[in-house]
C-alpha cells in the first residue's frame, strides 16, 4: 500500500510540473518549479529530468529553463488539436498545390529540427519525399531557416553555438556566420529558401506563419524540382507569401497590431 502511494505522489507530482507551464509562463527553471510546487529542488530536479528524458519538457540552453516538449503536446492533445493548425492548414496548402502544381508543407521548429506536421501533395515526379512526423535539420531547410530566423536572439544565438553543422550537399551553409547573415535576411524580406541544400535537385521556398499575438509558430512552403522552382521563382514567392499571410490572419493575427 505505501508502495503504491508513493508511486501515485510520484506521478502527482510529475503532473503537477506539467500544469505548472501556462500561456504567461512557457518557461520555468528549477529554482521556479520548486517554489511553485512547494517541492525541493533536489526532487523538482529529478522529476524535470525525467520528463525530459521522455519529451514531455525541453530545456532551453540559452536560460536553462524548461518547457513544454512535442510529447506532453502530442499526449495531451494541446500542439496540433487544439490550436487546430493542422486543420486550419489544409485549405491553404491545398491552395498552393493547385496554383503551383508542387508539393506543399507545413513544418514547426522543434529543438534545432523542423517537424513536417501537414502536407499536400503535388504527384509532380521530382517532388520532395516527406513523411509527416518526420524530422529534419532546420539550417537545411527552407521552413527551418525561416523559423531559425524568428527566433529570440539569445536562443539563435545558443543554437549556433551548440549545433554540429554537416553538408548534405555542396550548397549547405556550415559556416555559423554565414548562416546567421541569411537569417538576418531572410527575416527582412520574409522567406527563406533551399536552393538544394538538402537535397541535389531539390529547392524550396518557404514563408512563416503566425498566431493572433504575431508570434511565428510554423513555415509553409512549397517544394519541387530546382529547375521547375527557378523558372517560376517570382510567383512561388509571392504565392507561398500570400498563403502565409492567409493562414496567419485566420489564425486570429491583425499585422496593424503591435504586441
Amino acid at each position: 500500500m505505501a508502495r503504491e502511494q508513493s508511486i501515485l505522489q510520484s506521478v502527482d507530482n510529475a503532473l503537477r510540473v506539467l500544469e505548472s507551464f501556462s500561456v504567461t509562463e512557457p518557461e520555468l527553471g528549477i529554482a521556479e518549479l520548486s517554489r511553485k510546487l512547494g517541492l525541493g529542488k533536489s526532487t523538482v530536479f529529478r522529476l524535470v529530468s525525467t520528463l525530459a528524458a521522455r519529451g514531455f519538457l525541453t530545456k532551453n540552453p540559452a536560460n536553462d529553463k524548461y518547457r513544454l516538449g512535442m510529447k506532453a503536446l502530442y499526449i495531451g492533445g494541446l500542439a496540433l488539436r487544439q490550436i487546430d493548425l493542422v486543420k486550419d492548414s489544409r485549405p491553404f496548402l491545398d491552395t498552393l498545390v493547385l496554383k503551383s502544381g508542387e508539393a506543399a508543407h507545413l513544418a514547426i521548429l522543434d529543438e534545432g529540427h523542423i517537424i513536417f506536421i501537414n502536407k499536400a501533395e503535388s504527384g509532380r515526379a521530382m517532388s520532395m519525399g516527406s513523411t509527416i512526423g518526420a524530422r529534419m535539420p532546420a539550417y537545411i531547410t527552407a521552413t527551418g531557416k525561416t523559423l531559425l530566423a524568428h527566433l529570440p536572439d539569445d536562443e539563435l544565438e545558443a543554437y549556433l553555438r551548440q549545433t554540429q553543422f554537416k553538408r548534405y550537399t555542396a550548397n549547405t551553409i556550415t559556416d555559423p556566420d554565414q548562416l546567421r547573415s541569411c537569417l538576418q535576411e531572410i527575416r527582412a524580406r520574409g522567406y527563406g529558401t533551399d536552393m538544394e541544400e538538402s537535397e541535389e535537385g531539390l529547392m524550396c521556398i518557404a514563408a512563416p506563419v503566425r498566431n493572433n499575438r504575431g508570434q511565428v509558430i510554423a513555415a509553409m512552403s512549397i517544394s519541387g524540382s530546382a529547375v521547375r522552382m527557378r523558372r517560376r521563382f517570382d510567383e512561388f514567392r509571392q504565392l507561398v507569401m500570400e498563403q502565409a499571410e492567409e493562414l496567419s490572419r485566420s489564425l486570429g493575427w491583425n499585422p496593424s497590431v503591435k504586441w
